[in-house]
């Protein structure tokens, strides 16, 4: 018995989080998996009734989890960060999720609003969750003379950084810092390089911008540099700005990325739109010895929630992705699999690609592509 937590969420979250559902009970009566599922009510809703984001209890409660699928949060009804950094944030954090897993793959008969042709886009994100700019450190200070303390707890560390400022001439100042250690750059390009290998990948490449913030990235590079020798596997280094354009022009030629946290979460987004949109894009924050969190990569959609015409393929395919990560790679296969069927057919088409297939409609359409012979 394998069991999950479950995080509908907002918007649109609780409409294609419920296929997921239905392709996932689907795959396990076919391989005969024990999933045992517990639906937790944080998000909006939650919040506005209680005043509660995430408790400890649930917190307690999810580490007893083998996963958690999620998806979506945020709701205009709320200030936004309250439940991106409450909920979202804090689960990554808290269970040490430093690996941001985002497969990026054009699917034969969904059109690409990017390139032309028939490109092959199979390409694999490994981005660092916990660190670089997202670390919450920074400030604003008036002019003169201030100080200010600012802390970075992890599990594996904990920082203390006393910062003084004299501002002069300029009325107000606001500063973010990056972080980057060598402990948490070399674990996630350690995962990076094991995918690779797992995958049959040649090439990895790394994404940074050490041309202009030397420090951070430097040190991001030397694990690199030390972890692709481990593995005797070939690597690369591109700036982000030449991995943008490259993305765009020739798709192709990437197999596996892995960057830090900042260019991670832009890069992604466009990979999701060479994958044909967000609603077909899944995400896994991994921590490969604890408790990962598998959502698809869009919002909450609040605007078309409750309309039937969300795309769920971004969340069957990232109950896909945590099928595959805690050992169920033969049922991951057979999601997959049902998917790129689908759409190569061209029977269901989903409303963001110009389709009328409803949300339930694409979600039944996988769960009896399921079950037939291949």
């Amino acid at each position: 018995m394998q069991r999950i937590g479950v995080i509908p969420g907002d918007g649109i979250g609780p409409e294609v989080t419920r296929e997921a559902r239905k392709v996932l009970d689907a795959v396990a009566e076919k391989r005969n998996l024990s999933l045992e599922f517990e639906e937790f009510p944080h998000g909006a809703g939650h919040y506005l009734k209680t005043g509660e984001v995430l408790s400890d209890e649930t917190i307690q409660r999810l580490s007893k989890k083998d996963a958690i699928l999620l998806g979506a949060m945020g709701d205009p009804r709320v200030k936004p960060g309250i439940l991106e950094k409450g909920v979202l944030l804090r689960l990554r954090f808290h269970f040490d999720q430093y690996v941001n897993l985002r497969p990026v793959k054009l699917l034969e008969g969904v059109p690409c609003p990017l390139v032309s042709g028939n490109k092959k886009i199979d390409m694999h994100f490994v981005r660092e969750n916990t660190e670089d700019f997202y670390v919450g450190l920074g400030g604003r200070v008036k002019k003169g003379l201030s100080k200010t303390e600012l802390k970075l707890l992890r599990r594996a560390y904990e920082v203390k950084f006393d910062i003084g400022i004299d501002l002069k001439d300029e009325d107000e100042l606001a500063f973010q810092l990056g972080v980057i250690t060598k402990h948490g750059a070399r674990r996630v390009v350690e995962y990076a390089f094991q995918l690779a290998k797992k995958k049959n990948i040649d090439l990895v490449t790394s994404v940074d911008k050490a041309n202009v913030l030397t420090e951070v990235y430097g040190l991001w590079r030397e694990a690199v540099e030390e972890i692709a020798a481990k593995h005797g596997i070939a690597k690369e280094f591109q700036y982000v700005d030449a991995v943008a354009l490259l993305m765009v022009l020739n798709p192709e030629r990437f197999k596996l990325i892995v960057t830090p946290n900042l260019f991670g979460d832009i890069l992604t987004d466009l990979g999701a739109a060479l994958q044909g949109g967000l609603g077909f894009a899944p995400s896994g924050n991994i921590n490969p010895s604890g408790v990962s969190m598998f959502e698809p990569v869009h919002g909450s959609a609040p605007d078309i929630a409750g309309k039937g015409v969300a795309n769920p393929i971004g969340a069957i395919l990232s109950s896909a992705l945590m099928l595959e990560t805690i050992g169920h790679a033969e049922a991951a296969s057979d999601i997959e699999r049902a998917v790129r069927t689908i759409f190569k057919s061209g029977k269901h088409k989903t409303h963001d690609i110009g389709g009328k297939t409803s949300t339930s409609k694409m979600g039944d359409a996988v769960a009896t592509q399921l079950v037939k012979k291949q």
